[in-house]
């Protein structure tokens, strides 16, 4: 199957630009095929952060509403007593 390319023209700063031509030239890669590897990267982070910031959310959920182990495990016990009175 072919492969789709967008072509697309950036303005880099020099140093940007000569940080990309050692990369290239390190991974012994194309320009393109560097700046596709570091922004598949960068975008591995950032999806990384997010889910950081979606389990710190969570967290702060739980303290404000008081939510602890011992809270949770009496919930769950609670649950599977009323499934076991259902079934």
């Amino acid at each position: 199957m072919a492969r789709m390319t967008v072509r697309s023209t950036f303005a880099l700063d020099v140093e940007t630009a000569d940080s990309l031509a050692r990369l290239a030239r390190c991974w012994q890669v194309s320009k393109s095929e560097a700046l596709r590897r570091a922004v598949k990267a960068a975008a591995t982070v950032e999806a990384a952060d997010a889910s950081s910031d979606a389990l710190r959310a969570l967290t702060q959920l739980q303290d404000r509403l008081g939510l602890d182990t011992e809270k949770a495990e009496e919930w769950v016990r609670q649950i599977r007593s009323q499934r076991s009175e259902r079934a």
